[in-house]
């Protein structure tokens, strides 16, 4: 069994292995490996905090949800997406300003409760992709919640914490009560309005 290294390191020492101009999707995944499918879900779940782009992450959201499901290593992006270049220099922004949050976090969140590796992935993978659809709903501000329960389902995920990955799944439960309920109400509304 392979020590345990916190996500903030790993984002170090993939920064020491950049080139220095450009580094592409493929490489990012090639280089975090067993980590690729938390740290692209942490990172779009950030992105789909920002209104004007929040449903195009959300689209993007899908390809690592469904590949977690069907049980895949790492994730694959068609390679229109996976050739585009990242200014290395953004990128080391990117991680300088995420990576002082991380080590806060990781005081807090670290492994413990063990769960089955793959049944995780699926479980968290078929969440995300519930997720990733109400984060589309185009109501202003609907985006923020989705997305911050897909960022704390990637983080207990990478960092292999049972406890906050089960407190994740309840917290997304509720938001998918409250959306269920926020619908049954319109139609509801739209059915008594009809009768008029």
């Amino acid at each position: 069994m392979k020590p345990y290294v916190p996500t903030s390191v790993v984002l170090d020492e993939l920064l020491k292995g950049a080139a220095e101009d450009a580094v592409t999707l493929d490489w990012l995944l090639d280089n975090l490996s067993e980590r690729s499918f938390g740290i692209v879900m942490l990172l779009f779940g950030l992105l789909a905090l920002i209104p004007g782009v929040s449903g195009v992450i959300a689209v993007l959201l899908f390809i690592p949800a469904i590949q977690m499901m069907l049980g895949r290593k790492a994730p694959v992006f068609p390679g229109f997406i996976a050739r585009r270049r990242l200014p290395t220099r953004r990128l080391a922004k990117l991680i300088a300003r995420i990576n002082p949050t991380l080590r806060r976090l990781e005081r807090v969140i670290r492994p413990r409760w063990p769960t089955p590796f793959e049944a995780t992935k699926r479980t968290v993978g078929f969440v995300v992709l519930l997720l990733g659809a109400l984060i589309l709903i185009p109501v202003p501000f609907s985006n923020i919640v989705p997305a911050l329960v897909v960022m704390l389902l990637s983080f207990a995920y990478l960092e292999e914490d049972g406890v906050v990955l089960c407190i994740a799944l309840v917290a997304a439960l509720a938001v998918f009560a409250v959306a269920g309920a926020a619908v049954w109400a319109t139609v509801r509304g739209i059915d008594w309005l009809d009768r008029l």
